[in-house]
């Protein structure tokens, strides 16, 4: 008879290798209790998972509709941050992670759990980001990985489930790893992992080919206030709508695809593909809308937290004070972006088109060549004086010797 190890909280979306985790997890002495967020993942049907997981050998099945959490605690504050790791990628399955691990570990606290776990292989990065993030808020939780300690292939757990009775949507013909969220969608495995491979078009889901989206371009508006999307097309809506809406119709167009080499946390570089239609066109508006909102050395050292931020968030620090005082000063940028920016959507491109704020750091009075010109243009003599002095001192100094770049003739 197997040996009693007490209770064990499993994050469990019902693919394959959580379902198999749960009878793995059972044969090896713990009784699983599984955790299934909805966190904006297409067609998820909680109370189907929960049968399943108890079918499939939990002695209890928690399930959470997490979707304003997931877009109010983690999605805005990347957003506010710009959030996109290597400049490509907008955080897709990176943000739904430390708010499973923030989850399995409530759960933990209230059944009295000796451990969580979670359906991570070994290669991925997300067994990373949910570990540090799930210890960062209980150092003493002890984390199980069943899959990646299990060295099975995916082929192998498909006939193990096979084996056990298990249902999953998995197949050795369509063997494609996919999460998902309200943010955007991840594409893995399979004709992927060769780079010279274009990405078929049975990947996607979220968005349409660009070269067969609609010849005619849409315009939208999207309204922010202290940095969060507030309104599109005039339409004030909370952020689960406004994404899902903005997804559709960006996805229609076909914005949003993104493939990448992108470097893993754990040490290799992986081919990744992506769609984000909503994210993509969400990040667009609101790094135009600092721009005209913000002040010139508050925009150049956020540009610089911001890398730090994708990193951070990437890496699975959500949870580090490190990652809080970036967001403390992200926060307190936000309180001036404020306004409305026009993006044009059409075959695969978000383009601003127009922005207009209240209040603007941008003044025409000051900007316009025309009639109206504020700016005092004899300033400008004194200023460059002062401007170039430092330069001017130093070659007096020590003369260039710089070679003509082209020949010159008398």
């Amino acid at each position: 008879m197997t040996e009693k190890k007490g209770k064990a909280v499993l994050a469990y979306s019902g693919g394959l290798d959580t379902s198999v985790a749960v009878m793995w997890l059972s044969e090896q002495g713990y009784d699983v209790i599984t955790m299934t967020a909805d966190v904006g993942q297409k067609d998820v049907d909680l109370q189907a998972a929960k049968a399943k997981a108890l079918h499939s050998g939990a002695v209890k099945a928690y399930i959470f509709d997490l979707k304003r959490t997931f877009v109010e605690n983690y999605v805005w504050p990347s957003l506010k941050s710009n959030g996109m790791y290597q400049g490509t990628y907008p955080l897709v399955s990176a943000l739904s992670r430390p708010l499973i691990a923030k989850t399995l570990v409530d759960i933990a606290n209230k059944e009295g759990a000796v451990a969580v776990a979670h359906g991570c292989t070994g290669k991925g990065q997300d067994q990373v980001r949910i570990e540090v993030c799930a210890t960062a808020l209980n150092p003493k939780i002890k984390v199980l990985a069943p899959v990646r300690d299990w060295h099975f292939t995916r082929e192998a757990e498909m006939e193990y489930a096979a084996k056990h009775g298990i249902p999953v949507k998995a197949t050795a013909g369509s063997p494609y790893s996919i999460d998902e969220n309200l943010w955007g969608r991840s594409i893995e495995c399979g004709v992927l992992e060769n780079p010279w491979n274009e990405p078929p078009e049975d990947a996607y889901e979220m968005t349409s080919n660009p070269i067969e989206g609609p010849d005619q371009p849409e315009f939208v508006e999207i309204s922010f206030e202290g940095g969060v999307p507030v309104a599109l097309n005039g339409e004030r809506l909370h952020g689960v709508d406004l994404i899902k809406k903005l997804n559709a119709i960006a996805g229609r167009h076909g914005v949003g695809r993104v493939d990448m080499i992108e470097d893993r946390l754990v040490g290799f570089k992986s081919r990744e593909v992506y769609e984000a239609p909503g994210a993509v066109t969400l990040l667009t508006a609101h790094r135009a809308m600092e721009t005209l909102t913000l002040d010139k050395q508050v925009l150049r050292s956020k540009r610089q937290l911001e890398v730090r931020f994708s990193e951070l968030a990437y890496e699975g620090y959500w949870f580090s004070p490190l990652c809080d005082a970036v967001g403390a000063f992200v926060n307190e940028t936000q309180k001036y972006v404020n306004g409305t920016v026009k993006l044009r959507l059409h075959k695969g491109q978000a383009v601003v088109r127009g922005m207009k704020a209240g209040k603007s750091i941008y003044r025409h009075d000051l900007a316009t060549y025309s009639e109206g010109d504020a700016f005092d243009h004899s300033a400008a003599v004194g200023f460059i004086n002062i401007w170039g002095l430092p330069v001017r001192t130093w070659t007096a100094t020590y003369p260039r010797q710089d070679a003509a770049e082209i020949p010159i003739e008398a």
